[in-house]
């Protein structure tokens, strides 16, 4: 299998020669940038698999750099914290990073995370399909996922491979309670426990794209696609 390629950009020199350098001994292959400027112009001239990047940078911040990001590519991008602040978390993920890894960090579970993200990737042409092409409706909203689609009004919505990814498992199980420990393994392939504001977060912008009210919190238990219709 072919290394994947991470772009990482990292302000500290120390934390960025060794993160590099753990990296490529677990098999990927490794460019770095110390701002964000230049993490951009890196992005653009190498077009790397994912990058991991961190909130806080000289010149461009990693907030803003990942939403260039986003705005040309659909690769996975995991933020990195330096303190377990529920703020930067939450305004990385909104500005569309995949996930979050806060600071002190082991090496193997920030490999372990870059490959989760990654083995997403590499699914998510193949995350649709159903057994008999059913295109399931939720109100104004379609979901094909044969096609792996989802309309509003007759309006094709734009959305991330990760919101792609949650509203399919959604669909899957129409009307069914999903727990916030069940989507982390089926949609973001933890197989451990993680925190699960990357649910939260992601769930809040998939109801700003496909309407609030068509997924429902079931407190203390998780969150459900409602009104479906075959």
């Amino acid at each position: 299998m072919t290394e994947a390629h991470v772009l990482f950009v990292e302000d500290d020199d120390v934390i960025r020669e060794a993160t590099g350098l753990s990296l490529e001994r677990d098999g990927f292959r490794v460019t770095t940038a110390a701002d964000g400027r230049d993490g951009l112009a890196a992005f653009r001239a190498h077009r790397p698999d994912a990058v991991l990047v961190d909130v806080v940078l000289p010149h461009l911040n990693g907030v803003s750099l990942c939403r260039h990001v986003r705005e040309e590519s659909l690769i996975p991008v995991v933020m990195l914290s330096a303190r377990d602040d529920p703020v930067d978390i939450v305004v990385g993920l909104e500005a569309g990073a995949d996930d979050y890894v806060t600071k002190p960090f082991d090496s193997a579970v920030l490999t372990a995370r870059l490959r989760a993200a990654l083995r997403r990737a590499d699914r998510f042409s193949a995350v649709g399909g159903s057994a008999d092409g059913t295109v399931l409706r939720f109100g104004d909203v379609e979901v094909d996922p044969d096609r792996v689609r989802v309309l509003r009004a007759g309006q094709e919505v734009n959305l991330t491979p990760t919101e792609m990814r949650l509203v399919l498992r959604f669909a899957q199980s129409p009307g069914t309670v999903l727990s916030r420990d069940i989507l982390l393994e089926s949609v973001w392939d933890y197989e451990w426990g993680g925190d699960t504001r990357v649910v939260d977060v992601h769930v809040q912008r998939l109801r700003h794209k496909i309407g609030a009210e068509r997924i429902e919190t079931v407190r203390g238990f998780g969150y459900r696609l409602a009104d479906a219709e075959r």
